[in-house]
Order: structure tokens, then sequence, then C-alpha cells
């Protein structure tokens, strides 16, 4: 493969990123291309040995989506770096994608049940002291609050988990693509 065959299949798999990172990565790897031609290589061993450019432009993808998690800690850097990890190996999507889609839909149900008790706590606190509840009006209020609290309480430990969950993940990737790469290359 040459130089410029690699560079456009590493610019296609990057493609949707923004313009600077794509431009930063491909700038790296022609610096490996500009090395070793002085070093008197050949483009095809340069490109046999960066590896297939698709899996590279993976690789990048997933380190930017874990860099982003790392900055911003929001839902939607979660995602990105949950999907960027899960790109990696089309192998990992079928062992981990049905694991990981039955925890992440165990803990959007925790939410949705969080949000239900807090709406059905903010009931219980307005109405409860106007209807005839046992115990009398003081009862319902405090009850109401109790429930919101608790409410707020399991969304709280139901977001926690998911920060552990991605970082899990973010983990996972990191060993898996980074710590074993090189111990498998050296027996291949």
């Amino acid at each position: 493969m040459t130089r410029a065959e690699f560079l456009a299949r590493l610019k296609r798999g990057l493609a949707g990123m923004p313009a600077a990172q794509i431009a930063d990565i491909v700038a790296d790897y022609e610096a490996h291309f500009n090395d070793a031609q002085e070093a008197g290589r050949s483009e095809s061993e340069v490109a046999a040995a960066l590896g297939e450019p698709e899996r590279l432009a993976r690789e990048q993808r997933a380190e930017q989506g874990v860099k982003r998690w790392e900055e911003t800690k929001n839902p939607s850097a979660a995602a990105g770096a949950i999907f960027a990890i899960l790109g990696l190996g089309a192998l990992d999507i079928f062992i981990l994608a049905p694991v990981l889609m039955g925890i992440l839909g165990t803990l959007f149900a925790f939410f949705m049940a969080a949000i239900a008790i807090f709406i059905a706590g903010g009931a219980v606190a307005t109405i409860g002291p106007f209807a005839s509840q046992p115990g009398g009006p003081a009862v319902a209020f405090l009850l109401g609050i109790g429930l919101m609290a608790g409410a707020t309480a399991w969304a709280s430990v139901t977001g926690l988990l998911s920060i552990w969950l991605v970082n899990g993940l973010v983990w996972f990737g990191r060993l898996h693509y980074r710590l074993l790469k090189p111990a498998i290359e050296t027996q291949v």
C-alpha cells in the first residue's frame, strides 16, 4: 500500500470528526512516513508496520470519544465513548452489546422510576393535606416530601452507577486495545 492510499483510507475512516482533529491525526501519520523514508524504508513497509488504516481510524475515534467523556462527563459524551469503544471490534459488539443494552435498559428504568416516584411524592405533598388521610395533613405532606427525597437519592445513585459503567467501559477499551495489542503483535 502506498502512502497516498494509506492516508486516503485513514481520512475516510476519520470522516465525521472535526476537521482540525483529522488534520492532526493525518499529520502524525505523515510524520511516520517521512521519518521512515529518511531511514530508508519503503512506503509499503511503513504502511504494513502501521497496520490497517480503518482500524487505526476506529482507535482514534475511540480515543477522541474517551477524551470527550473525561472532559465533559455528560450523557452525549458517555454515549459517544460507549459507541466508539464498541466500534473497535466486531467480536466485542456481539459480546458486549447484549450485556450493555441490558444494563443500560435497567439504568434507564431506574431513572424513569425515580422520576415517577418524585412526581408521585409531589402530588402526595400538595394534594395529601387536603384529602382526609390517616394521620392528618402533616403526615401526608411529610410522606410526599419523603418520597421526593427518596426519588432524588435513587436518581443520584443511578447516576453514579451510570458514570461507573462508562468509566468501566473506558477502562476496558484502554486495557483491551492499548495494553493487549502489543502483546498480541509480538506473538504473531
